[in-house]
Order: structure tokens, then C-alpha cells, then sequence
């Protein structure tokens, strides 16, 4: 005889993976890109133009909901003496709307549960692709945070394939970001030996600071910025630090962390109607409105 406790069990679950395999369709995205004087604007609803992971996962509570997004930058951008550090925000917007934040606002922290946390030591910063399980990360190298906004990390299997070209997104600056495959070749390298201090161990990618800029062990520079076609663009590479971590130009106020550009969750969950203060990546305290703790 069938166990109907064991029937039912399988049946919930199978509705339950349904559901979230249903919940996004590469139909769903909206974006449009629009000009507004020397302003180039990204304007989308957050759900991407190809098929996501499940969420939520094992490494991942958070389910993806539409957002407002808009980011607005320079149509005409320059290049500054000396770059921007942007590890922890996001650096650029892809062409579907799709925001790119590769860093983490974690670092190692031993009194975690999960060894580290948004309050542990910040010498050692989380690399998001070294811990992407971690992360509940799905095959594009992307999640979802407490707001249901998702963001890529690394390389971006879907916007890859559904893209007509090498160009995929703009820089916090306005600078162009392609994808040319192996072409282009980043200049990061793992610190040989093991960390002075903190975890320990060999610099083995977990943490931002196990990588180091060798300029002769690739052909682009420290923001993975270089020349294509006789112009200055940023490349997406296979290996980190995957998208640029720092910028040239001058960055626009929608990446920064309290810039508009983030927009927020449509409806009374929203911005604009938020209940109560927002929860980290995996229940940890009280964040600010972009998922950061505040100052």
C-alpha cells in the first residue's frame, strides 16, 4: 500500500520546484535604454532576458521579484588620473538591466556560524565567486539579496548567449563592457605562500585579498579596463576578478550606495512603503536600503 504521507510530501515538493521554476520567464524582462542630454539611462524591471537558477536554494532563501531600476550615466565618459575603488557596489548595469556588484559585504569573521559575516575582519573580504555556494549562485553567476534583486557576480552564461555582440553593459562611468572570451586576459594572480593573518591557509580565491595585479601577466589593466577598436572599454573576464572592481571615470551617483539607481521592490514592499527595515542576505542584522550595514 502507498504511504499518502510520503505521496503528499512528493506532491508539495514537486509544486513547490514548479512554482519556482515558473516563477521567471526570459519573457518577463523589460528594459529600454534612453538618452537625456549627455545622460545615457537603463531603465528595467530587474528580470533578466534568460533563464535564472531556482530560487530560493540551499545557499539562498530569497526568492526574485521585480524592481524599479533606473541608472543614469555619462554618454561621453573620460578617463581620471587615478581609478575608483568599487569592490563593494555596483560597478556597472548590463544591457538587459541586470545590475553587476561582483564584490560581497562579507569578511571572515571566526565568530560566525558560517565563518564569516557583514561585522568580521575586513582585511579578508569574501570573494563571491570563491564562495559561490555559499551564495546560492546559479549558472549565470548570479542571486538574489533580501529585496529579491538580481545581480551578477561573475560571468553571466545567459547574457552571454542571448547578446547579438561583444558589447554587454556600461561601467558606473559610462565606459563599454565587453565579453571577447580568452582575447582578453586579466592581470590578477593568486599571492603566492599562505595569509599572514586571519583564516590562514593558502590564498586559495576565497578572499578578495588572496588576488594581486601582476601587469605583465595579463594585457589589461588593474580595472580589467584596455583598447578595443581604438577606444577605451572594460572587458568581463573567465577568470577573476571577472568584472571591473575599480573605474577610470568618473562614476555616476545612481551605483553609489544611496544612489536612485537601485530603485527598490515595486508595490507596498517598495521604497516608498517599505515594512520595517530590511534583513541581510541571510538574517543578519538590520541593513541599510541597498544591503549594506549601516555606518
Amino acid at each position: 500500500m502507498k504511504n499518502p504521507v510520503r505521496i503528499s510530501l512528493l506532491a508539495a515538493l514537486f509544486a513547490a520546484l514548479t512554482q519556482t521554476a515558473a516563477a521567471h520567464s526570459p519573457e518577463d524582462n523589460r528594459v529600454r535604454i534612453e538618452m537625456k542630454g549627455d545622460q545615457r539611462c537603463i531603465i528595467s524591471n530587474g528580470m533578466p532576458n534568460h533563464a535564472i537558477g531556482d530560487f530560493p536554494n540551499s545557499g539562498n532563501p530569497h526568492s526574485i521579484e521585480e524592481q524599479e531600476n533606473r541608472f543614469c550615466f555619462s554618454a561621453n565618459p573620460k578617463k581620471n588620473a587615478t581609478p575608483t575603488d568599487f569592490n563593494h557596489q555596483t560597478v556597472a548595469i548590463a544591457l538587459n538591466g541586470i545590475p553587476i556588484r561582483p564584490g560581497t559585504a562579507e569578511s571572515y569573521d571566526p565568530h560566525s556560524r558560517r565563518g564569516f559575516s557583514r561585522h568580521g575582519d575586513h582585511r579578508w573580504r569574501l570573494e563571491g565567486i570563491g564562495n559561490s555556494d555559499d551564495f546560492g549562485m546559479d549558472m549565470n553567476n548570479a542571486h538574489v539579496d533580501h529585496r529579491g534583486y538580481y545581480h551578477y557576480h561573475g560571468v553571466p552564461k545567459g547574457l552571454i548567449k542571448t547578446s547579438k555582440g561583444s558589447h554587454i553593459g556600461y561601467g558606473a562611468d559610462g565606459f563599454e563592457i565587453h565579453w571577447i572570451g580568452d582575447k582578453a586576459r586579466s592581470g590578477w594572480k593568486l599571492k603566492r605562500g599562505e595569509r599572514p593573518s586571519g583564516p590562514g591557509g593558502a590564498h586559495d580565491g576565497t578572499y578578495v585579498e588572496d588576488w594581486e595585479y601582476r601587469p605583465a601577466a595579463g594585457d589589461l589593466d588593474q580595472c580589467n579596463g584596455g583598447m578595443l577598436n581604438g577606444k577605451f572599454v572594460y572587458f568581463v573576464t573567465a577568470t577573476y576578478p571577472f568584472w571591473p572592481r575599480c573605474i577610470w571615470g568618473t562614476p555616476s551617483s545612481d551605483f553609489m550606495r544611496e544612489g536612485r539607481g537601485h530603485g527598490g521592490r515595486r508595490g507596498p514592499g517598495g521604497p516608498r512603503g517599505r515594512r520595517g527595515p530590511p534583513q541581510g542576505h541571510f538574517g543578519d542584522p538590520p541593513l541599510d536600503r541597498f544591503g549594506y550595514p549601516p555606518r
